[in-house]
């Protein structure tokens, strides 16, 4: 089938099959035997690659590469190695610090969430107060959590996503037993760390993966309930700059709607590429006359820039509910 979605997985598998069978062999063997079968499974889906989903995962693969230079290893495997290499001359020694180390870093079941499949971990999850589903998911990878949540029964999925940006911190004796409750169902040790979770960043960041009708379905119930926290969750999820997203009809479209002077505040913030993608889109006598007015422009408060980029967010947000555009941020489907 074609490709739907570009998740972690899709990029990884689109740049195997580009990079061609020789370089995907040895990568392949610095990978474990389920890292493959996640590949290779993503790979066997894919029927053909557009050459501009081809040069965006290219980009994405140079962006993290300039991201993460240095080296990576894999801590567990490396001290295991280094404690038994002491072994060579004090074997005891060697034995007891490798124990110490296998009981301290045991699998804990909210770790091992992470390694099940999104709708095994949402049938185990049905059945939980909505407080402890939110808590789970917010210990879970952005990816993973929005997979699960698109799997939790849809009359209480904007409950949960409140829930989970109301979190700010949770002590480690509420980890504790949601832990100890997980171990029935699992079979698996608990373990108590204390963990920074929740809040609306991690909402936003979960959003990113998950279907843009689910995400929408979920904030129009939210709204009901609390407005400000939906409207606040919206805001993030979509930025000014998010405006380079648009194509140039629908960039013209926005720029319609806003005067002149509004969009000389909403510029003064903005990057070049911002600006210059704008300025692209409109007559060059308006754009000149723009960058006129900001050379000449003074200080000006923070808060009024921001608050007159949210009106033309607002705008574009409006045109994309009357099916006019299509914004590009807050959704886990690609356009393909």
């Amino acid at each position: 089938m074609a490709i739907e979605t570009l998740t972690g997985l899709n990029k990884a598998a689109v740049l195997l099959i580009c990079l061609g069978e020789e370089a995907t062999a040895r990568i392949f063997e610095e990978l474990t035997d389920d890292e493959v079968r996640q590949v290779t499974r993503s790979m066997a889906n894919i029927e053909h690659i557009p050459n501009y989903i081809k040069q965006k995962v290219f980009d994405s693969y140079r962006d993290s590469e300039a991201k993460y230079t240095g080296i990576f290893i894999k801590g567990t495997d490396f001290v295991k190695k280094a404690l038994a290499a002491t072994g060579k001359e004090n074997k005891a020694r060697a034995h007891a610090l490798m124990d110490q180390f296998i009981s301290g870093t045991e699998t804990r079941s909210l770790e091992t969430i992470a390694l099940m499949q999104p709708r095994m971990v949402a049938g185990l999850l049905e059945n939980e107060h909505p407080q402890t589903i939110a808590l789970v998911l917010s210990t879970q990878h952005v990816e993973h959590a929005s997979e699960i949540l698109s799997h939790i029964p849809e009359d209480i999925r904007a409950d949960v996503v409140y829930r989970i940006a109301k979190i700010e911190r949770v002590s480690p004796e509420v980890i504790s037993r949601i832990e100890d409750a997980l171990n029935r169902e699992i079979g698996l040790v608990s373990g108590k760390e204390q963990k920074q979770i929740g809040g609306i960043d991690k909402v936003v960041e979960i959003f990113d993966y998950l279907n843009k009708n689910i995400s929408s379905e979920i904030l129009e119930t939210m709204a009901e309930t609390d407005p400000d926290m939906a409207e606040e969750i919206r805001k993030k999820m979509f930025t000014f700059e998010n405006l380079l997203s648009l194509d140039s009809r629908s960039l013209q479209m926005v720029l319609r709607e806003i005067n002149n002077d509004s969009l000389t505040l909403a510029l003064k913030t903005a990057s070049e590429e911002m600006k210059e993608k704008i300025f692209s889109n409109m007559s060059s006598r308006a754009a000149d006359m723009i960058r006129d007015d900001l050379e000449v422009m003074g200080p000006v408060r923070l808060s009024e820039v921001e608050m007159m980029q949210q009106s033309i967010i607002k705008v574009a947000m409006r045109l994309e509910e009357e099916g006019k555009l299509i914004l590009s941020a807050g959704g886990g489907d690609e356009l393909v």
